[in-house]
């Protein structure tokens, strides 16, 4: 029998930048959206909705150190 060796994909790093942009774009239209749905919602899923949109920003400080590490590494 003849075994097939699998060699992992090359690390292609070159448009994680852009990636990580795409996302940070994305989760605030995500985070404008869910305040427009805000203003018809009941005070539990208002609350809901807060602590959802905290995440979100907290994950965008996150992308954009991701974007950070990801340009000194460029250098």
């Amino acid at each position: 029998m003849t075994e097939k060796f699998h060699t992992p994909k090359p690390d292609d790093r070159s448009d994680n930048v852009d990636k990580l942009q795409n996302m940070i774009h994305d989760t605030i239209e995500n985070i404008e959206a869910a305040h427009e749905t805000m203003q018809f919602a009941s005070g539990e899923e208002k609350q809901n909705i807060i602590e959802k949109n905290k995440r979100r920003e907290e994950a965008i400080e996150g992308f954009r150190s991701e974007i950070k590490d990801e340009v000194r590494e460029e250098q």
